[in-house]
């Protein structure tokens, strides 16, 4: 089994870098942990360079203190012939965060770049030396299961209302299903109710008859990106009605794993919003598809293990 370097925020235990480091250790792996901001260079290095695979997801803004610059870190650990990466689960085309692809040197000088975004991976590929891959979000193995409850909510919404500034859909649709279905809906986030994590959120997902999902999908037409929500939602017990983005299609199976409606079709998800709130039998069925597909292929295990066979590990 490997010897890993994990630099990320392990400040708290729901951060997407403790859960693959968790995933890692599950795997058989030996995870060094070290917390970005806090670990100085020199550090990094030491335990890198006596390791098999230094991975670094950046959380932006964050510096590394010590002696030296984090690219030296990486060129470095390439001359000794040991891989670097990250893998993040975030959009950059089309944000503010996209200019940070030519001023911070993790974008520079890293070995390989695992994203959710395809064209981010074809970026990489064609304009700069490093290996970008394709790899589609997941979910935490251990908060990957179904229970089953009483249905105790109807229609509800996880996730910011003000998610970025570039994505004004998402709070036009959070006033809609609000304006729509009145103490029916629920939202649980920034904006509304306090967001919450854990066993209580795979329980608000197990009791709520309909989820509505959403995804930061640039003219409606960005293709091959979508919220890690989707699998959560999905992995940790809920049914979900998510707005179409191309690709998803080869992951996921309309009305048989979740349903899709059209960006902006208000008219289309009332429709279908209605018909899964009556059709109990219909609306489970799927649900639990959803989840038995998402357990069996797309946990944070599966993606890893992709993710190593690629780096050869």
């Amino acid at each position: 089994m490997a010897k890993i370097v994990f630099l990320g925020n392990f400040r708290v235990d729901y951060t997407s870098e403790t859960h693959h480091a968790n995933t890692l250790e599950s795997m058989g792996h030996k995870v060094i942990r070290l917390q970005e901001s806090e670990a100085k260079s020199e550090e990094i290095l030491k335990y890198s360079i006596d390791s098999d695979l230094l991975v670094w997801v950046h959380t932006h803004g964050w510096r590394t203190p010590g002696k030296f610059e984090m690219d030296r870190v990486l060129k470095t650990l390439s001359d000794y012939g040991i891989p670097t990466m990250t893998y993040h689960l975030d959009l950059w085309f089309g944000l503010q965060r996209q200019k940070d692809l030519n001023t911070h040197p993790v974008y520079k000088h890293i070995g390989h770049f695992f994203t959710v975004d395809s064209k981010m991976a074809d970026w990489f590929n064609t304009k700069t030396k490093v290996v970008g891959h394709y790899v589609p979000a997941g979910v935490y193995d251990k908060e990957c299961y179904l229970k089953e409850y009483p249905k105790t909510h109807d229609v509800v919404f996880v996730g910011s209302k003000r998610y970025h500034p570039e994505w004004e859909y998402r709070p036009k649709l959070i006033d809609w299903l609000e304006e729509t279905y009145g103490d029916k809906f629920e939202h649980y986030g920034s904006g509304g109710k306090p967001a919450i994590r854990g066993p209580v959120l795979n329980k608000l997902y197990a009791t709520s008859k309909v989820v509505v999902g959403d995804t930061l999908c640039i003219n409606f037409n960005y293709p091959n990106y979508w919220s890690d929500r989707v699998y959560e939602t999905m992995g940790r017990g809920g049914f979900i009605i998510h707005p179409y983005v191309k690709g998803m299609e080869r992951e996921f199976e309309d009305k048989k794993h979740l349903v899709f409606y059209e960006y902006g079709n208000f008219k289309q998800l009332k429709q279908l919003i209605d018909y899964y709130l009556k059709h109990d039998e219909e609306r489970e069925t799927i649900r639990k598809a959803g989840h038995e597909l998402v357990k069996s292929k797309y946990t944070y295990k599966n993606r890893w293990e992709q993710i190593l066979k690629e780096l050869k590990i």
